[in-house]
């Protein structure tokens, strides 16, 4: 007999998003809130690598994205269940589980100060090129992400530009004139 999603993980679904009690269950040993239907855990950095070894012992067999957040200036509120402190950087996985048809998202928290997380990449090879961008573009490093290196930026680059308090900088344009403009025939000679 196959299993149904609730008894691979013990969490289970809430239809409605602002429900009180969503973010008091738990699953994985993190606690779980519900975004647009969707159900989100959220682990911490230590353990990060021993949930996602347990997501895909129990069918979540597919990681379709990693990215990040940079939170530095922003003043709203993150919908984080209690007893989840918010950081400066968050990291947001996705998975999917072929056998259930169902989608979960991890949000781990990463400190401003030690911007480290476990790789996914042992567990879940597709993440190689994600965690490599994520590194390059919001500076958070991969432990155990076996080529670590920048994958959109040169390597002699300095900084990552997706952090809010990277200087967004400036290219002067120059545009030619027409050569209607600059006979005196346009419409600019016109006026």
């Amino acid at each position: 007999m196959e299993k149904t999603e609730d008894e691979l993980d013990g969490a289970p679904e809430s239809p409605d998003d602002e429900s009180p009690d969503a973010s008091s269950t738990s699953a994985y040993g993190c606690s779980v809130s519900y975004s647009r239907g969707q159900r989100v855990i959220h682990p911490d950095r230590g353990t990060w690598a021993e949930v996602a070894a347990a997501l895909l012992a129990d069918g979540w067999n597919m990681c379709v994205d990693v990215t990040a957040v940079d939170y530095s200036t922003y003043d709203g509120s993150r919908d984080l269940p209690d007893g989840v402190a918010p950081e400066r950087f968050e990291l947001i996985a996705s998975f999917i589980s072929h056998t259930t048809r169902d989608r979960l998202r991890a949000r781990v928290q990463i400190p401003a100060d030690d911007p480290v997380v476990s790789s996914l990449y042992h567990l879940y090879p597709g993440t190689d090129y994600l965690e490599r961008e994520v590194f390059d573009l919001m500076g958070i490093a991969f432990d155990g992400h076996p080529d670590l290196s920048r994958i959109l930026m040169p390597e002699n680059w300095d900084g990552h530009p997706l952090r809010k308090d990277y200087a967004v900088g400036a290219i002067p344009v120059q545009f030619k004139a027409t050569a209607a403009a600059s006979t005196g025939t346009g419409p600019e000679a016109q006026r």
